[in-house]
C-alpha cells in the first residue's frame, strides 16, 4: 500500500539506529540534545520556583508577574525563537534561553497554585509555635507544596525536550533534531523515521525517570505510601 521510501520497514529503520549507535554518531547527537534539554529545564525549574515563591510571598511581585504569566502561559512561544535567534545566534544559548523560556510558565502556575493550597491550618499551628519565616518556608509550605510543584516539573520537562528538538530543526547544529532535519533535506526517509523512533525512546526514557524521582522524593507523603502499598 505505501512504497518502501513512504514508510521504511521497520528491520530497515532499526538496522540504521543500530549502525548510528556503533559510528557513534547517535551517542554524540543525544548527548547534544540530552545536555541542552536538562540545562534548560533546571535553570527554568529553579527560576520558576523561586519566580512562584516571590508571587506567592509579595503583592509587588505578584502584581508585576501575574500578568506575565497570564499571558505568556497560552501564548506558543516558539514565535520568540526568531528574535532569541537575533539576539544570541544559533549556538547553544539561544537554543537553552529558548527552552527556558517556554519551560518556565508551567513551574511557575503549578509553584503559586500549591503555595496558595497548603492547608492554613497548618500555617497557624507553625505561627503559634513561633516558627520565623525562614522555618516555615523550608518546613511547612514547601514540603506541603511539593506533590504540585513536582507535577509542573513533570509538565516542563517534556516541554524542554520538545524545544531542544525543535529548535535543532530550525537552528542546526549536532543534535537528534538537526539529524533528523538533515535526513529530511536528503530525502532519507530511513533516517528521518529512525530520528523518530530515538526521540520517542528518549522521550519515554526521561519522563520515566522524572517519575521516579518524584515517588523517591514523596517518600514521606502519603501519595507515595499509597503506591507503596499498592
Amino acid at each position: 500500500m505505501f512504497s518502501r521510501y513512504v514508510l521504511p520497514p521497520l528491520s530497515v529503520v532499526l538496522r540504521r539506529i543500530v549502525q548510528d549507535s556503533n559510528d557513534g554518531d547517535l551517542f554524540v547527537a543525544l548527548g547534544l540534545t540530552l545536555s541542552r534539554a536538562l540545562c534548560g529545564f533546571l535553570i527554568a525549574g529553579f527560576l520558576g520556583v523561586v519566580v512562584g515563591l516571590l508571587m506567592y510571598r509579595s503583592r509587588v511581585f505578584r502584581w508585576l508577574f501575574d500578568p506575565i504569566v497570564s499571558i505568556g502561559f497560552p501564548m506558543p512561544k516558539v514565535a520568540f525563537l526568531p528574535i532569541i535567534v537575533l539576539w544570541l545566534g544559533f549556538h547553544d544559548l539561544a537554543k537553552i534561553s529558548m527552552i527556558v523560556f517556554d519551560a518556565i510558565f508551567p513551574v511557575i502556575t503549578a509553584t503559586v497554585a500549591a503555595l496558595s493550597g497548603v492547608d492554613r491550618h497548618y500555617v497557624w499551628s507553625a505561627s503559634s509555635l513561633g516558627a520565623g519565616r525562614h522555618r516555615m518556608l523550608w518546613e511547612i509550605l514547601l514540603p506541603a507544596a511539593s506533590p504540585q510543584i513536582l507535577t509542573g516539573l513533570q509538565v516542563a520537562l517534556p516541554i524542554a525536550l520538545i524545544l531542544a528538538v525543535f529548535t535543532e530543526m530550525m537552528t542546526g547544529g549536532i543534535g537528534l533534531g538537526a539529524n533528523m532535519m538533515q535526513s529530511g533535506r536528503e530525502a532519507d526517509s530511513v533516517g528521518v523515521f529512525a530520528g523518530l523512533i530515538e526521540i520517542a525512546v528518549v522521550g519515554y526514557v526521561v519522563v520515566r525517570a522524572l517519575a521516579l524521582i518524584r515517588r523517591r522524593l514523596l517518600i514521606w507523603h502519603p501519595e507515595g505510601s499509597e503506591r507503596v502499598v499498592q
